[in-house]
């Protein structure tokens, strides 16, 4: 099978769909992925493997760099049967998670499943992620706690 030409998505909007696929759930993908009419045959490239990265964090976002620990990581890589490869990178250690991820990928690569895909799976996903992100804001904010200090009007001594 020789890779078949296809046009390069936009690199912006690819980072932004792996970042969705990266960060949604297990089931919410399994769930798209069950509703697909049809399932591309796939050749791994690379199987999913887990393993450790280092995190690093900035003081106030700008300061020096230092390491703030470690954490589990899946990733993989697939190529359709026309050629098109799929990679994803996922925390934690499922492996179904990085190869459905690589899957919507490599399908979100194909022209005539890129704006398709877009309105039934990555916006969906990503719309679930803000909902769930306001309502933990929510859920913050009704325990925080106001603190105030009052003026007596009597002089410190």
């Amino acid at each position: 099978m020789s890779p078949s030409r296809h046009t390069a998505p936009d690199h912006a909007a690819r980072r932004h769909w792996l970042g969705v696929l990266a960060r949604a759930g297990e089931a919410a993908l399994e769930t798209a992925w069950q509703g697909l009419a049809q399932h591309p045959v796939h050749s791994w490239v690379r199987r999913p493997e887990s393993g450790m990265t280092m995190v690093r964090g900035r003081a106030n976002g700008s300061g020096a760099p230092f390491n703030l620990g470690e954490m589990t990581v899946t990733r993989c890589a697939l190529r359709l049967d026309d050629g098109i490869m799929g990679v994803a990178y996922v925390q934690g250690r499922s492996h179904r998670h990085a190869e459905l991820a690589a899957l919507f990928d490599a399908l979100l690569q194909r022209p005539s499943e890129t704006a398709h895909l877009q309105r039934s799976v990555i916006a969906p996903l990503e719309r679930e992620r803000v909902q769930a992100g306001e309502a933990a804001r929510r859920r913050t904010a009704a325990t925080r706690v106001e603190f105030f200090t009052m003026a007596t009007g009597r002089e410190a001594r």
